[in-house]
């Protein structure tokens, strides 16, 4: 597999970099800074975790869906995007990578003009899985999380019940069962979370992604949103 190339980042361009993590090993990610980004001027971020296929080829494959892809057909983002990859052998959720994905967002929150009170989280599939493990041991680090077709553990509602949560899941889904977003959202609900939204795609399988990624008034959404709000 193909080495990150670490190319300078510029505005307006998603970049390869890749950051030594304190246990010896590495994590690898896409960098995108918004055309308009300048070191004078805070600006929002978004951390997207990729789904278990984008583990199996080099870093570039992590563009295939959601953010990082819009980055690379060219569009305008309004966010500072960061998206790692995964070693095929580990998995988001798991201890090493849930210790090197904060050790990367803490990296980027030092070296760019990073507004910390609008850090988004989002992730889908092995990602999504990834991102309610992550918002659950650090709450306090994201303004709004949306984990697509992915599963938790309901004993965390309520460390979650007050982060801005919207989950999508699709009803025909056979690789995540529906019943691991529901069962998350209702255990935050149940927690007295009223923050938290659920978008139920009728008719749609594993790939939900594309239809949540695709939702409009999810970004308007993610905007609004404010750390500790």
């Amino acid at each position: 597999m193909a080495a990150p190339t670490d190319e300078t980042p510029a505005p307006g361009k998603q970049v390869e970099q890749s950051l030594n993590t304190s246990d010896g090993g590495k994590i690898d990610y896409l960098l995108y800074l918004p055309e308009d980004y300048s070191a004078d001027a805070k600006i929002p971020m978004m951390l997207f975790l990729h789904g278990r296929g984008e583990s199996n080829g080099p870093l570039s494959i992590v563009a295939k869906w959601g953010p990082p892809r819009f980055a690379a057909r060219g569009d305008k983002l309004p966010w500072l995007l960061v998206s790692p990859q995964c070693p095929a052998e580990d998995f988001w959720n798991k201890e090493t990578q849930q210790k090197r994905l904060l050790e990367l967002l803490d990296h980027i929150t030092s070296t760019y003009a990073v507004d910390n009170e609008h850090i988004c989280l989002t992730g889908l599939s092995m990602g999504g899985y990834g991102s309610w493990r992550l918002a659950a041991d650090h709450a306090d680090r994201f303004s709004a999380v949306v984990p697509i077709c992915g599963g938790g553990d309901p004993a965390d509602a309520e460390k979650l019940k007050n982060l801005p949560i919207w989950v999508f899941h699709g009803t025909e889904d056979r690789a995540v069962p529906l019943s691991r977003s529901q069962e998350m959202v209702d255990g935050i609900r149940e927690a007295g979370g009223k923050r938290v939204r659920f978008t139920v795609m009728e008719h749609i399988g594993h790939n939900s992604w594309s239809a949540a990624y695709a939702t409009p008034e999810l970004y308007d959404w993610i905007s609004r949103q404010q750390r500790g709000k």
